[in-house]
């Protein structure tokens, strides 16, 4: 089974694999499994904890990666039954241990001990027992700042391109108590970059707010190029064909394939089988490879809107099942990183997809500034590998310097299914709490209110739901500072009822 695959289906045992296993009620056979997954998350965790420590030059950083590789053993078995039955003696706090594992599984066995008369053995402090808590608020504060004082999360701002040449748009963003600015280095160009920034500056000198700015690397985009014949509505069943840029001549050897799509990305031709699946403009069609030649490939699309979609030069193709085996540090990506490590707070890198990349990224920025430590990393998670190698990832990253998960749901819907995107976007939350690491929710964040002025009430929902992050990213459209003032009052509004996984318990006053 490709990665694809893997990622897009649960097994029957996946999802229901608990409901055949009997609960188990009695406190002593609960104390006995628990001190067997004590044993078995200590001994698990130890190689790889040995392996993360030799990374660290954050000292802070040492008792976070501890945390995360009790984390991965812990959630590597089904705690279910183990879970129903502390919560029938009202001992359950497995769900909510991201953030402290060990502490979290000694208290409980020193509650079931005390339940069973037993002498307590290791009952964490508080302080102990809540010092991730403290270490992520911290690692927050490092990359975004104090957030404002009514909300516990951070909001960034994608930057429009008219921002340059526009200084009041800064001060509007200042204003509002905005902790962090987008620029996205795939558009524009350094003149307007420092426009932006130096209105930023201005912005925070007139009103005494600080605000972090982050560049975002363009990556390895692969793109539609050149579209040869009559391209005209293509509908489910319909074949054409994805060929190399700046192919000879190109010729269709497929009787049904008329259109064909240049791809700007040759490893990605050279790298598919026939079977894989191909996405064109973030998921709008969904394509299977049914051959492959020299010159390109043969695909059949699958899925896509009843009325058909016209092919277009400049939209985005995804290959989720190919190994493209492609650096995400471009050229132009070196190049913008000279910009970034003069004028900018942070780095957010595209396209990353294992610790060496990371290494690549930070081995350039040790090149171009000696305390390039201090520049903050975010790293986008919108492929199928990042997601595979996440782990390895953050430690590479947070060991060395402040960093911060970007879910980047828009590329990685179409990477992994839609379906599943729900489900991966909560456990890559649950990763970064258990390393401590902060995470900024993105991709159409109120993209309706943003875009046309008024939202839709399952924008709302997701937006509500966002707040169980630390940044919540918004993009640019001719409505967002509206969108911020709503963002705003939501966040306050959730902050009060809910942090991370855990309900506050807030009094209720409606009723």
């Amino acid at each position: 089974m490709t990665s694809s695959n893997r990622h897009r289906h649960l097994g029957p045992h996946a999802a229901h694999g608990a409901e055949s296993r009997p609960d188990i009620t009695d406190p002593a056979i609960l104390l006995n499994e628990l001190e067997k997954v004590i044993a078995d998350v200590e001994r698990e965790s130890a190689d790889r904890t040995a392996r993360w420590r030799s990374l660290n030059d954050d000292t802070d950083f040492v008792t976070c990666s501890v945390n995360l590789s009790q984390y991965l053993s812990l959630r590597q078995r089904d705690l279910r039954p183990l879970q129903r039955g502390l919560t029938m003696l009202g001992l359950s706090s497995l769900g909510r241990a991201e953030g402290h594992v060990l502490p979290a599984l000694k208290a409980t066995r020193a509650s079931l001990e005390a339940i069973l008369g037993r002498d307590q053995t290791d009952r964490p402090a508080q302080d102990r027992f809540f010092a991730g808590e403290q270490c992520l608020v911290k690692r927050q504060r490092r990359l975004f700042g104090k957030t404002d004082k009514r909300r516990p999360n951070a909001i960034m701002v994608t930057c429009p391109s008219e921002a340059a040449d526009d200084p009041g748009f800064m001060l509007r963003l200042a204003e509002r108590g905005i902790e962090a600015l987008r620029i996205n280095c795939a558009h524009d160009g350094r003149r307007k970059w420092t426009r932006m920034i130096d209105h930023v500056r201005t912005a925070e000198k007139q009103t005494g707010h600080r605000i972090r700015v982050f560049m975002d690397l363009a990556g390895p985009k692969i793109r539609t190029g050149k579209i040869f014949g009559d391209a005209d509505k293509m509908l489910i069943g319909d074949r054409f064909r994805i060929i190399r840029a700046n192919a000879s001549a190109p010729k269709s050897k497929c009787r049904h394939a008329i259109v064909q799509v240049e791809c700007t990305l040759e490893e990605a031709v050279s790298a598919s089988q026939p079977g894989d699946h191909v996405f064109y403009d973030d998921g709008k069609l969904s394509c299977v490879i049914e051959e492959v030649d020299a010159e390109g490939l043969s695909v059949r699309i699958e899925n896509g809107p009843a009325k058909g979609a016209k092919l277009k030069p400049e939209k985005g193709l995804n290959f989720p099942d190919a190994n493209l085996g492609i650096a995400a540090l471009t050229d132009k990506d070196r190049r913008d990183l000279r910009f970034i490590a003069r004028h900018a707070d942070g780095v957010q890198y595209s396209f990353v997809q294992s610790a060496e990349d990371v290494r690549q990224l930070q081995g350039a920025l040790s090149d171009l500034r000696d305390d390039w430590q201090k520049l903050a990393l975010v790293l986008k998670i919108e492929t199928i590998q990042a997601i595979d190698n996440l782990p390895e990832i953050i430690a590479h990253a947070a060991s060395q310097q402040p960093a911060a998960i970007m879910i980047a749901r828009g590329d990685l819907a179409v990477e992994i299914g839609f379906a599943r995107m729900a489900e991966m976007q909560e456990e890559i939350l649950w990763l970064a709490e258990a390393a401590h690491v902060p995470v900024i929710w993105a991709t159409q964040v109120l993209e309706n209110l943003v875009k046309k002025g008024r939202p839709s009430r399952g924008e709302m929902t997701d937006a509500a739901m966002a707040a169980r992050a630390e940044c919540v990213m918004l993009n640019k459209g001719p409505h967002l500072l509206d969108a911020i003032d709503v963002l705003d009052t939501l966040l306050e509004r959730m902050g009060e009822h809910q942090h991370k996984k855990t309900a506050r318990l807030r009094a209720l006053n409606s009723w």
